[in-house]
């Protein structure tokens, strides 16, 4: 008995077509796998990761607040979570209540003021720019602060002790400043009128992960502490009176025959690439006639930045080869921004952030002077942290 292969008892132009079928299929199934995964990757992305945000009074999270209302609780204050800013300011009934929020960003500036117009103490767990204007209680500032204690009159301040503030403001004309120094403050009390209204960034002060420090909880209760109630309420873009017209977009924009004949065409174009693909032969590897090492290229670079003088261009590679190797070191991804790695090394050393900021992401050197600086503080930065990581190795 005589074994005949199928493929060679057919003729040259069918096992042509034959194998041309087989690429195609190969590439639809490699079409149809991507959109699979795109379709998941929108489903788990458009999921929220946790229900409460940042300063939630119910988020159990690092930036949630729930420790510090237990705490309020555990001190005979009646703790009042609100989610919708009418039933927040019906709450407010009388001279022993303390309405909490953090930047009510949802609302507009006449909700804000009318949410607030009847408690006699409020107080913002974190604030923006618009935000304070519209009190008119002050200005952000772009100073930093080490640990820090009250200096004012502010007399539920007097036994809360250092803190290490986040944020700093500049105070508006007769509003007290406390927590600070000549860069500005990181508590702003304002009793000009006729309640007490009181802004400070909470985020690094009274969130779960932070509280426990220095004398954040403190400082939490000489501010949420005074009255026999709290009402908390947890701005959302659910309970937004914003309205405005949607912006206009690309799509909007162009006609409608517009995107499917950039579909046809992205069609078309693929439908091209496989048909062209299939006329050229396999791929030919081919020795390159010269080798260059890369410590020859490097070296060619830096003569080249030297001769010409070009300290900003070189600070920005020292920057850059410096911020990959903090993010090694600080356990961060290798596309880690100038923030992520400010915080996290921040974090381990408890040095400011602002400080770190400014040396990852400010203005470059203008010459060799400031690049020489430049690189002397990085080249610390990065043995700071190798030693913080060892140390951490060595008590595990």
């Amino acid at each position: 008995m005589t074994l005949v292969d199928d493929d060679a008892a057919l003729p040259s132009t069918a096992v042509r077509t034959r194998g041309r079928l087989r690429r195609v299929a190969g590439w639809a199934l490699v079409a149809l796998l991507v959109i699979v995964v795109a379709l998941v990757a929108l489903q788990v992305s458009a999921t929220a990761p946790n229900a409460h945000g940042g300063l939630d009074p119910e988020g159990r999270n690092d930036s949630g607040t729930l420790a510090l209302a237990e705490i309020l609780r555990d001190q005979g204050v009646e703790v009042s979570v609100f989610r919708t800013r009418a039933e927040a300011r019906a709450a407010v009934d009388d001279d022993d209540t303390t309405l909490v929020m953090s930047n009510p960003y949802t609302l507009s500036d006449e909700a804000t003021l009318e949410l607030i117009e009847p408690a006699d103490r409020v107080v913002f767990l974190s604030t923006g720019t618009h935000l304070l204007r519209l009190l008119e209680i002050g200005e952000t500032s772009s100073g930093s602060a080490g640990p820090t204690e009250a200096d004012c009159s502010v007399e539920e301040f007097a036994a809360v002790g250092s803190i290490r503030p986040d944020r700093l403001f500049e105070p508006a004309d007769g509003v007290e400043g406390c927590f600070g120094n000549a860069g500005g403050s990181a508590v702003l009390v304002d009793d000009r009128g006729d309640h007490r209204i009181a802004a400070v960034e909470g985020t690094k002060l009274f969130s779960n992960a932070y509280l426990a420090e220095n004398g954040n909880a403190a400082l939490a209760l000489a501010l949420l502490g005074q009255t026999e109630r709290v009402v908390w309420y947890v701005p959302s873009f659910a309970d937004s009176d914003l309205e405005g017209d949607a912006p206009q977009t690309l799509g909007t924009l162009t006609p409608g025959w517009v995107t499917p004949a950039i579909l046809l065409l992205m069609i078309a174009g693929i439908a091209a690439a496989i048909w062209r693909g299939q006329r050229f032969g396999p791929l030919v590897a081919e020795t390159l006639p010269v080798t260059v090492r890369a410590s020859e290229t490097m070296h060619g670079r830096a003569r080249l930045t030297a001769k010409a003088a070009d300290a900003p261009h070189a600070a920005e590679a020292l920057r850059e080869g410096s911020m990959r190797r903090l993010a090694r070191r600080l356990g961060l991804t290798a596309r880690a921004g100038v923030d992520e790695v400010a915080d996290a090394a921040a974090d381990r050393l408890r040095l400011p952030r602002g400080s770190l900021q400014e040396l990852l992401g400010g203005p470059l050197p203008a010459d060799d002077h400031g690049l020489i600086d430049l690189a002397r503080r990085l080249s610390d930065l990065e043995a700071s942290v190798e030693q913080s990581s060892h140390a951490v190795r060595r008590s595990e």
